[in-house]
């Protein structure tokens, strides 16, 4: 397995502001401060994290499992959660 990219660039849905940003490889972000604007963003609904949502590049937990599923169908997500494909 190849090392994860630490390095994403999140972009303020508010102004547009966008911030290269270094990635946690332990944890999840939940809330980021729009340097700009001071906009407060969260993960769209369905996403773990804020970097899943206005990242140029997915968090390392989702990056590390994107290739793998386990034998139920679901694949792995951020931080231990599970999501369930639709059936």
């Amino acid at each position: 397995m190849s090392e994860p990219i630490l390095q994403s660039v999140i972009t303020c849905p508010h102004c547009g502001f966008s911030q290269e940003e270094t990635m946690p490889v332990d944890a999840c972000l939940f809330f980021y401060d729009c340097p700009n604007c001071k906009a407060l963003l969260r993960p769209k609904p369905g996403d773990c994290c804020v970097f899943c949502s206005y990242g140029s590049v997915k968090c390392p937990p989702i990056q590390q499992s994107a290739s793998t599923s386990n034998d139920h169908g679901a694949e792995s997500a951020c931080c231990g959660h599970r999501s369930q494909k639709p059936e």
